[in-house]
């Protein structure tokens, strides 16, 4: 199968302009043979700690855009949206879920389990409990945000039954390196395939490099950008995945 990471930048809290940049870069990934798509993180807002401007009811426009795009290209897309919780009153706090649209209009949500304390985010949206992965014509792909990928056991957890991590970001350009080298460790130590998707473009003062790669279990990076927008796609197989673990049989050592 054929996924793609779309690294791109974002109209800040402009969500229509943002979902007008986007459509392009979709039929760009899907004209390149992708089946699954993914965008960034809150990746029609911008990462924002202002949930009573950005964030939006289930089914909202955001969502909607994926489900609509997923719809029309026949294909799987992921992002990340801020959206109320609980009965989508505004008055609690909101969560920051990755929201997975399928062709046939289903939506798997995951919400972030480790909010970012270094920016406030835990003060402003309340943290996921629940690990999601989903089978996506054969490939079972779990879905994570951008600070996540700091916490090696919610991977572990994880990687017996994964074929593909994907990590949506808005990770900055200060910490590039602990993006890069994290995205490969993760891949190596669970021998799985990883998707980084990364933002670029500048908010206030702070920069996004970009960065946004995919990685096979083996640590290799079989495509990867840099600083600019960019359409990554590469192909990815449950078989090869099962190969390399029956091959080199690491994760049956891994103690609980």
């Amino acid at each position: 199968m054929k996924v793609a990471a779309i690294q791109h930048d974002i109209e800040w809290e402009d969500a229509v302009a943002t979902r007008k940049r986007l459509i392009p870069l979709v039929a760009q990934a899907v004209a390149g043979g992708a089946r699954l798509i993914a965008l960034t993180e809150m990746y029609a807002t911008g990462f924002s700690m202002h949930p009573e401007r950005v964030a939006e009811h289930e089914g909202g426009p955001n969502e909607q855009f994926l489900i609509d795009q997923a719809r029309e290209h026949g294909c799987w897309l992921v992002g990340s949206i801020a959206q109320w919780s609980g009965d989508g009153s505004a008055e609690g706090k909101a969560r920051n879920v990755a929201v997975l649209a399928g062709p046939d209009g289903a939506v798997h949500r995951y919400a972030k389990i480790h909010p970012f304390s270094y920016a406030g985010e835990d003060e402003r949206y309340d943290a996921g409990t629940e690990f999601v992965t989903v089978d996506v014509e054969g490939l079972r792909v779990s879905l994570f945000v951008c600070y996540d990928l700091r916490f090696a056991d919610e991977f572990w957890a994880l990687a017996a039954d994964t074929d593909l991590y994907v990590v949506v970001a808005n990770w900055p350009e200060p910490r590039r390196e602990h993006w890069r080298t994290l995205l490969r460790a993760r891949a190596i130590e669970n021998q799985a395939y990883v998707l980084g998707a990364n933002r670029v473009g500048t908010v206030k003062d702070l920069a996004h490099a970009g960065d946004s790669a995919i990685i096979d279990p083996l640590g290799r990076t079989l495509v990867e950008a840099s600083l600019g927008e960019a359409v990554l796609v590469a192909d990815v197989s449950a078989q090869h995945v099962t190969e390399v673990r029956r091959t080199l049989p690491f994760l049956r050592d891994r103690r609980s």
